[in-house]
């Protein structure tokens, strides 16, 4: 009687120790990865309005744009929330991240910047132009300039475009290319640059004060929130996603970031 009675205690204790666990687990905040600056301000204010309908969030964030996908992939993060749909389909299809669009948050159209001229058509013949050195951003920015008369890609070059599609530079524009996040703060040694919203504001740049030209607000970089293929359907990534096309959200983005396009809401 002893022996079963030691046994069904352990078993009892056991079995409630497992049921612990898992509420435990359902407790635990969900992580997203953002990068600083307006996805992380965003996601804060997501944060709270998760909240609300029972989502608990931990923000984390990133200093580039390579490493959130990573972790989202490795299971580090649940979602994250700092790229546009080009970015993300690049990714996947060169490191064969098994990542998906959950839905679509905010535009922040990219800015142009010098510290050596006052507009762009003042670049001098062989200026030294600065463009992010991955293949979606920096094929972005050659649009952007080809789209202010600057230069002229090759016929079909499209999204992904790079330095060795244009066709024509009647500037002789000198092409350097870095990462994202070093573009701010090399202006000092370049004649110009592209730079994302979320460095530029980082760096003390005001897109709307600062950016010598800007991109177009009808262009295919909507950001995005991304997950795992494997979470695309579960409940908390509808609840997510909700949360960040909240009316609060859109009010707060309107407010805080002037310019800022929401096509996603």
């Amino acid at each position: 009687m002893n022996k079963r009675f030691l046994l069904q205690s352990t078993l009892a204790l056991a079995l409630a120790a497992g049921f612990q666990t898992g509420a435990l687990a359902q407790d635990k905040p969900l992580k997203i990865g953002v990068t600083a600056g307006p996805h992380a301000q965003i996601f804060e204010q997501v944060k709270k309005v998760a909240e609300k309908d029972g989502l608990k969030l931990q923000i984390v964030e990133f200093s580039d744009y390579v490493q959130p996908n990573a972790a989202l992939a490795s299971g580090d993060l649940d979602a994250n929330s700092y790229q546009h749909k080009p970015y993300l389909d690049a990714q996947v299809k060169d490191r064969g991240y098994k990542l998906v669009s959950a839905g679509y948050t905010v535009n922040f159209p990219i800015g142009l910047y010098s510290k050596k001229v006052k507009k762009l058509e003042d670049l001098k013949e062989g200026a030294k132009f600065g463009i992010p050195n991955d293949p979606t951003n920096g094929g972005r920015v050659l649009l952007v300039l080809q789209d202010k008369g600057l230069i002229k890609l090759k016929e079909g070059a499209g999204l992904k475009a790079t330095p060795l599609d244009v066709a024509s530079n009647p500037k002789k524009l000198k092409f350097v290319e870095l990462d994202a996040a070093q573009l701010a703060r090399s202006l000092d040694d370049l004649d110009a640059a592209a730079v994302n919203t979320n460095f530029a504001l980082s760096a003390g740049l005001n897109p709307a004060k600062d950016a010598i030209a800007q991109e177009s607000a009808k262009s295919p970089y909507v950001n995005l929130i991304a997950v795992r293929e494997a979470d695309k359907d579960k409940p908390w990534v509808a609840k997510l996603v909700k949360a960040y096309q909240s009316e609060e959200i859109r009010q707060y983005i309107q407010t805080e970031f002037k310019g800022a396009v929401l096509p996603g809401f």
